[in-house]
């Protein structure tokens, strides 16, 4: 029996945590909060067709020794943006890992950067990948750009489960996306494919 191209397609849910998504998180994305509900849907759609799906989530030491260092002001030995265990560092409500979901920690925008990402999906079989959560300039554009470098056929970056601080600067990296072979599709025609 032939492998469906769901069962050889990642989801890669990225950075849906609180520290991104609420109001009162340290990094809030003001775009965020108007896609969770886009996201929720893209992981049941993926869940529903036996798709991989990765949680990519940010943590850092509270020192932030490993974090960007144009953010390392943001953090004084006891507490910073996403440091591991605090409230800011979890996903959103009803946004949970089920058993069997690969759940990646990652200290850059990439999910690729530093991280065994590429070993894991190679391993599982995986040759399509699409992109949610946030946010499109940063983490979620260089991610899909890395995807492309590692050579994977298909990378796509889901238009309504992305977000960006405004709908211009999410438009102008979808924009950028497209010029180099990303698709940009919406979740309902992805749930299509």
């Amino acid at each position: 029996m032939a492998t469906s191209k769901w069962q050889k397609t990642a989801l890669l849910v990225v950075d849906m945590q609180k520290d991104f998504l609420d109001p009162e998180g340290s990094l809030f994305v003001r775009g965020g909060p108007s896609v969770i509900p886009a996201v929720k849907k893209a992981v049941s759609i993926a869940r529903e067709k036996g798709a991989f799906i990765v949680w990519v989530v940010r943590e850092h030491h509270v020192t932030g020794r490993d974090v960007e260092h144009f953010r390392r002001h943001l953090y004084d030995g006891k507490s910073g943006p996403t440091s591991k265990g605090t409230d800011g560092a979890a996903l959103v409500d009803d946004l949970i890992p089920l058993p069997g979901e690969h759940v990646l920690v990652k200290s850059r925008f990439s999910a690729f950067f530093a991280t065994n990402l590429d070993l894991v999906l190679r391993r599982v079989g995986i040759e399509h990948i699409a992109v949610a959560g946030v946010q499109t300039p940063n983490c979620i554009r260089a991610t899909a750009f890395d995807a492309i470098a590692h050579d994977y056929p298909s990378v796509v970056v889901l238009s309504d489960a992305t977000a960006a601080a405004s709908d211009e600067v999410h438009a102008a990296n979808l924009f950028d996306l497209r010029n180099v072979s990303i698709a940009t599709p919406t979740l309902d025609e992805w749930a299509s494919e």
